[in-house]
């Protein structure tokens, strides 16, 4: 107990006390928040498609900050969705195509940002509608065809499903084959198809092999502006003539399509840096990516399905923050991570500032305190002729402490009323002699 006393009134113990507190609530948010990992991973699509392609794009841009991308093909959106929401699976991003997912089913993720328009294309053989009055133009004309709808997993059969379903066209109406776009491009050469509904961009490489199939046409969808009221995540986009390809003259005139937003998805547990690193690299990366896109349309903040992360939204309104501005990613990243942990210090520490002074009074009087229960044992023990020569010399050690303290102008009667009665206590053991 007088151990424990004599720790309590020594103001070192209490300020190292203080310090190994500090340190331990340092160490604790340092684990808390923990650092940008530098290997991440990204589902996308097939190798052949532009999901993957971006995502590679994406990984060149990434390694320049010395963060590694790893680029997992994937069957596509629905595979991708069920990638990302598996914890075990490793997967921290994924590109979503707008309008398929049922975002109440995953309620843990959110949009980093729309990056490019993905068109819904309707490619025809000329020779399968020469019946018609007209060339394809809307979707009902499809009945009684053979149609590739997209394989089981992707967005484009989710997306030619609703189309066909708004269109009253029941998957009985058309004689539908859930296909793999290579898949259809063997069968639509063949003739065993007479259409095919294919999402994707106007630089995915698939499309060039059904450029290269002879009497493809490129369908022009008349009720474009019909079904993009519809059905809001949807956009209508003009594509001019030969854009696709100037070879082949695809399309053979000025054609308009329904386009989803291509969107990079991710938990909304991902860290700030990390937002601005893959928005930073994704600018870098369309620059010069979509043919169809207007030049800094994307990345976007809108035709999004999923809620935007709020520190996108805060990069794509007014751009990266001024530690990325101005200081090398990871020194960027390292002092961020530093401030969130010296701001809530600084919210511990301030208020305890504030009381400085009262807490150097009450180190004071506990130092008073301190040689005031010396005094007493040694007064307690003056009358014990034993214990004489120990008194005297436990006395004149406390003389000396007493000479040493320094007070201030506020304090100086504490410490003069101190040396009154260590005074006190000398003449009563010199009395006892």
């Amino acid at each position: 107990m007088q151990s424990l006393k004599k720790h309590l009134y020594n103001p070192w113990a209490i300020a190292l006390s203080f310090l190994s507190l500090l340190a331990i609530l340092f160490v604790v948010l340092w684990i808390l928040i923990p650092p940008l990992p530098k290997t991440i991973e990204m589902a996308t699509g097939f190798p052949t498609g532009l999901y993957y392609q971006f995502g590679e794009r994406l990984q060149a841009e990434l390694s320049k900050e010395r963060v590694e991308l790893q680029v997992k093909a994937t069957g596509g959106t629905l595979d991708n969705l069920a990638l990302l929401s598996d914890s075990k699976s490793g997967v921290g991003f994924a590109m979503v195509q707008g309008g398929v997912a049922d975002i109440s089913k995953y309620p843990n993720l959110v949009s980093v940002a729309g990056m490019f328009y993905e068109p819904i294309w309707v490619l025809y053989r000329e020779a399968a509608f020469k019946s018609d009055t007209s060339p394809l133009r809307v979707l009902s004309q499809l009945k009684g065809k053979r149609v590739s709808i997209g394989n089981e997993g992707s967005g484009t059969l989710v997306l030619s499903q609703t189309l066909l379903k708004l269109s009253g066209i029941s998957e009985n109406d058309v004689l539908a084959e859930k296909l793999k776009p290579d898949e259809a491009v063997k069968k639509l050469n063949s003739g065993q198809l007479d259409a095919v509904f294919l999402v994707a961009a106007a630089e995915a490489p698939i499309l060039q092999q059904f450029f290269a199939i002879p009497g493809i046409l490129l369908m022009s969808l008349d009720q474009a502006d019909a079904y993009a009221r519809n059905l809001p995540y949807l956009s209508k986009v003009l594509v001019p003539r030969g854009l696709l390809s100037i070879e082949y003259d695809l399309p053979r005139h000025d054609i308009q399509v329904l386009a989803a937003t291509a969107t990079l998805v991710a938990h909304d547990s991902i860290s700030p840096a990390m937002v601005s690193l893959i928005l930073g690299a994704s600018y870098d990366v369309l620059k010069s990516y979509s043919r169809l896109q207007k030049a800094g349309e994307f990345p976007s903040s809108t035709g999004l399905d999923f809620p935007l992360q709020i520190d996108a939204e805060i990069y794509l309104k007014d751009g990266p923050s001024l530690l990325h501005q101005h200081l090398p990613f990871w020194t960027a990243v390292w002092v961020g991570r530093l401030m969130k942990i010296l701001i809530p210090l600084l919210v511990i520490l301030i208020p305890i500032f504030s009381y400085l002074p009262a807490a150097n009074n009450l180190l004071l009087r506990l130092k008073l305190a301190r040689v005031y229960e010396e005094l007493k044992t040694i007064d307690k023990n003056a009358h014990n002729p034993d214990l004489q020569e120990k008194n005297f010399r436990d006395l004149e050690v406390i003389e000396k402490r007493v000479e040493n303290i320094k007070v201030s102008r506020l304090d100086v009667k504490e410490l003069y009323d101190l040396k009154g009665h260590v005074g006190d206590v000398r003449n009563r053991l010199n009395q006892m002699k």
